[in-house]
């Protein structure tokens, strides 16, 4: 048993690491998770500026990809409609609505412009074998954009998930030149969704923020929303706008929905209510204020790292420098190469050297002679010539050699040496020139990305104080209708939080919400279920006289109870201790007065007290 456990244990230890670091959370060089890096690898080997069948990229990434298809697919599309990584071709769904997208086989795509320039370089990814050795599958990809921050990231993991909010692409960039400038700095969400934000508990990532939707007031009595909160769609918003409404929160007439590119959701308000006066309302118990919790945790260098977007974006602006650093050095060395090559190539041709080898039957001969001819040379060259550089200059075809021009071969090693000094002065001064590049994807690419959400003070709304705001019900108990549109009737002045008692003639009653229009037959009394109301019925059973006092105290919405007997008929119903029952009982038709303070308050659902032993004749309900 104990070997199962330990067996059980590592299994599970090995599971729950895998999903940390190869599945749920991103890396955060590259701010991808493993099947958005192998989608955008498939692209990048398949990168012919034109756009592909997303099924065929779905097909394609399972080379490296070891779960189904579905996963892919979904990371795609996701991936896609970001914006930043990948273009659209045919409907990838919106996120705005919830509308989903088109199957793999009707809709394509491509890497975008950005990520062509910004995520790629095969001389800088490391790879390693895929999950069946057949291929190569690249550990992180070496991005010169904070694509983290940018696109925003939700994973849960085993025992831990990571929830990072979009942000702003100029903003981000002008963060990173102030950090490589030695700068302070602040960088904020932004949402594609757009809406206002109230960043004031922000705390660098590792709190909270507080968004609104958008909405505008074209008339008194008509409310349109134009952006929604991050993370909501226009059906969620408008089914809580439903439900709010149903529960008495708010009080609308009609909602219709006219999102196409665009949000607009159009609300139209009743009798007696006011857009202005709405507004906390639906900020209050609807979907049109969000609070969205910021939880920082990343992978870096194979394990997991909990930090704040501060910290991600310092680590990514030293990764750029780095990045330009490596591909200097690179660009440095490819140009010494060939600068070594034009100046061997110039010396074999114009020194003659290959009527030296003419003669010389023997490949080994030929190196021999070609390495010793080299020597007097070897101040001229960058490094001593190799096997394989000699083996370049026996491949040059005669008819090359006859027509070389040698000011030609000089004038290109002057240009490539005047390359070379632009490089190593950029080596030098790599901050500076990791900030010329990052300025230049702003020029570029900043006004694709302008900033959606708008940054200001929210005020916390009074729940309570919204819940207290005085709605007018009227009750009619000639027609039997109750609720906000009930004129010339009883007035109940109650709250949107406040729920309606209603008492019929045939001895039930029922707990309602705030209705505009119901009808109740042989309604004989309706008031606020506020649990603390007492109150006072008379009623005969085989014409004996009875009183019953309660509270109702526990109910269920819409649930129909009953407040006296079956066999009992209802004479009359008041509110509080003031109130009689007169009556004319007895062989001498002895008239009794009973005050309802001297009732004892028991349950609705006890039978009450007998109050006479005669039959009633004449009964007189005083309240």
């Amino acid at each position: 048993m104990s070997d199962l456990k330990d067996q059980m244990k590592d299994y599970f230890l090995q599971y729950a690491s895998y999903v940390v670091c190869d599945r749920a959370i991103p890396n955060v060089v590259d701010g991808l998770k493993p099947v958005q890096r192998r989608i955008l690898e498939i692209l990048w080997r398949q990168n012919d500026e034109k756009f592909h069948k997303v099924q065929n990229i779905v097909g394609q990434t399972m080379q490296l990809h070891p779960h189904g298809d579905a996963a892919i697919y979904e990371a795609l599309v996701s991936l896609a409609n970001k914006g930043f990584c990948l273009d659209r071709q045919g409907n990838f769904g919106n996120v705005l609505t919830g509308d989903p997208s088109a199957a793999g086989r009707y809709i394509e795509t491509r890497l975008s412009p950005l990520a062509r320039e910004t995520l790629f370089n095969p001389d800088l990814t490391e790879k390693v074998p895929s999950y069946d050795g057949r291929n190569w599958d690249p550990i992180v990809l070496p991005a010169k954009i904070p694509l983290l921050l940018l696109q925003g990231v939700d994973g849960i993991a085993v025992g831990m998930s990571t929830h990072i909010l979009p942000h702003n692409f100029t903003e981000l960039l002008e963060a990173q030149i102030a950090t490589l400038e030695g700068r302070n700095f602040r960088i904020y969400p932004d949402f594609p969704s757009g809406g206002i934000m109230d960043k004031s508990e922000y705390d660098k990532g590792k709190g909270k923020i507080k968004i609104r939707a958008k909405i505008d007031i074209p008339d008194p009595k008509t409310l349109v929303i134009r952006e929604i909160c991050y993370g909501t769609t226009t059906e969620s918003l408008i089914r809580s706008i439903d439900e709010a409404a149903k529960k008495g929160k708010i009080k609308i007439d009609s909602i219709d929905d006219y999102t196409s590119k665009d949000v607009e959701i159009e609300i139209k308000l009743p009798r007696g209510q006011y857009a202005e006066e709405l507004l906390d309302a639906l900020y209050a118990f609807t979907e049109c204020e969000v609070t969205l919790n910021s939880q920082v945790i990343v992978i870096r260098d194979s394990l997991p790292w909990e930090t704040n977007v501060h910290d991600i974006l310092s680590y990514n602006a030293e990764k750029v420098v780095e990045y330009h650093k490596k591909e200097l050095q690179i660009e440095r060395d490819r140009i010494l190469e060939k600068v070594f090559y034009k100046t061997l190539e110039r010396i074999f041709i114009e020194e003659k050297i290959y009527k030296k080898i003419e003669p010389i039957k023997t490949l080994e001969a030929i190196h021999t002679t070609l390495d010793a001819a080299f020597k007097p040379y070897r101040k001229k060259l960058l490094r001593e010539p190799l096997q394989e550089d000699r083996e370049k200059l026996l491949q040059i075809p005669i008819r090359r050699i006859s027509q070389f021009d040698i000011d030609k071969n000089r004038e290109e090693i002057a240009l490539l040496k005047e390359s070379l000094e632009n490089v190593e002065k950029n080596l030098k001064n790599v901050k500076k020139y990791t900030i010329h590049y990052l300025k230049g994807l702003i020029e570029k690419y900043g006004k694709n990305f302008p900033r959606k959400t708008k940054i200001r003070a929210i005020e916390d709304i009074d729940i309570k104080a919204v819940s207290t705001k005085e709605v007018k019900i009227g009750f009619d108990p000639k027609t039997g209708y109750i609720g906000t549109k009930v004129s010339d009737a009883i007035q109940i002045h109650c709250t949107n939080f406040d729920k309606l008692l209603v008492f019929q003639k045939d001895g039930t009653y029922k707990v309602i919400n705030i209705p505009e229009k119901q009808y109740f037959e042989g309604a004989v009394w309706a008031g606020v279920a506020d649990k603390k109301t007492v109150l006072n019925v008379a009623y005969k059973i085989k014409g004996d006289v009875w009183v019953k006092r309660f509270i109702v105290e526990k109910f269920i919405l819409d649930k129909l109870y009953r407040f006296i007997d079956e066999e009992g008929e209802f004479v009359g119903m008041s509110v509080g201790d003031e109130g009689t029952v007169e009556f004319l009982s007895g062989p001498k038709d002895k008239k009794s007065i009973i005050p309802f303070k001297d009732i004892p308050i028991k349950s609705v659902q006890t039978r009450g007290t007998k109050v006479s032993q005669f039959k009633a004749k004449k009964i007189v309900f005083n309240s």
